[in-house]
């Protein structure tokens, strides 16, 4: 099993299982002098963790990283940055009934049957958990990022309800991280009831980057709209990304595709224009249900921990090709 690194100039290679000691990344790449703390990737790791509200999976994790290299007198000195998470509150006992048993929609029989051995505890390496190791690689992407770039994510619908308005200071403050402040209530209690009935939803989110450099991605395989497929594809949840109009464009005419420039989603030809970027992503319905979901501990809708770590993945893919274009740009003035 050798794809668990991701990137070009920044890689990361993500390592752990769901119910293992800790997980962790290693970041190589990353230039020095950087200024890089614990700190740091605090925020956006409780945005990710478990058990922070109802309608999250009831797990306790603390989600304390640690960095072990790559970090000295609080800058980063080039060389590889090493950190890992702890595992605090995992029950592997809980899934040992499944050891000869595969649970539907998930990746059981497919990890079983490619590899003749797989780890049970809650999923293993293909565990949603994984991905915290995506949101700290992602705080240290965006430290190399432009300062004035932002990133939002915020989920624009949930099961039948779709989110009408836009206020992007409210995303943070209700527990589905919708922009919209009334369809975000009647999210939530669309979430509980589904809970009540060990069922799950699954939904759409859009991540808007603000301030993007222009220039970034390369014609013809290695597109920015490619390469931020690639990375959002590679979490588990994802089922689908668009930018721009998307699919919308199959019943649009050119004259009302061309006279909206949010249509291109801030890319022309695979290279950004230095516009917003727009994507947006479907997140699958949990497979945790019924019995399943009764028994353990899991999410009735994994939307909302999803978008911290959609926003990781697109940091570091801009990271990446920025260093590549600035690499591109010192070898062409020679």
């Amino acid at each position: 099993m050798s794809s668990n690194s991701f990137g070009t100039l920044l890689t990361i290679t993500t390592f752990g299982e769901s119910h293992g000691l800790a997980l962790g990344v290693v970041i190589d790449g990353c230039p020095a002098g950087i200024r890089l703390s614990e700190k740091d990737f605090l925020p956006d790791l409780a945005r990710r963790r478990p058990g922070q509200s109802a309608i999250t999976t009831a797990r306790k994790e603390e989600d304390a990283p640690t960095i072990l290299s790559g970090v000295f007198e609080g800058k980063t000195t080039g060389m590889p940055i090493a950190v890992i998470v702890a595992n605090t509150n995992q029950k592997p006992e809980a899934y040992e009934k499944l050891r000869n048993d595969y649970r539907i929609g998930h990746a059981d029989a497919t990890f079983a049957s490619k590899y003749g051995h797989r780890d049970h505890r809650g999923g293993g390496r293909q565990s949603g958990r994984e991905t915290v190791a995506r949101v700290i690689a992602g705080a240290v992407a965006k430290k190399i990022l432009p300062k004035k770039l932002k990133i939002i994510g915020h989920t624009i619908q949930i099961g039948p309800y779709i989110a009408q308005v836009y206020s992007p200071a409210t995303i943070e403050k209700n527990p589905v991280r919708c922009a919209d402040p009334a369809m975000a209530k009647k999210m939530e209690a669309y979430i509980l009831k589904l809970k009540s009935e060990a069922n799950s939803t699954g939904g759409l989110i859009e991540i808007r980057v603000k301030n993007p450099p222009k220039n970034l991605g390369d014609p013809v395989f290695a597109k920015l709209k490619s390469r931020l497929a690639d990375a959002l594809m590679t979490i588990g949840a994802v089922t689908g990304v668009s930018y721009g109009a998307g699919f919308k464009t199959a019943a649009m005419q050119g004259k009302d595709y061309v006279k909206n420039k949010e249509n291109f989603g801030g890319m022309l030809g695979g290279i950004s224009t230095g516009e917003d970027l727009i994507l947006t992503i479907s997140i699958k319905p949990a497979s945790s249900i019924g019995q399943v979901a009764k028994e353990g501990r899991h999410d009735p809708c994994i939307v909302p921990r999803v978008i911290p770590v959609a926003e990781a993945m697109v940091a570091l893919v801009l990271a990446d090709c920025l260093l590549l274009q600035q690499a591109y740009s010192s070898s062409s003035s020679l």
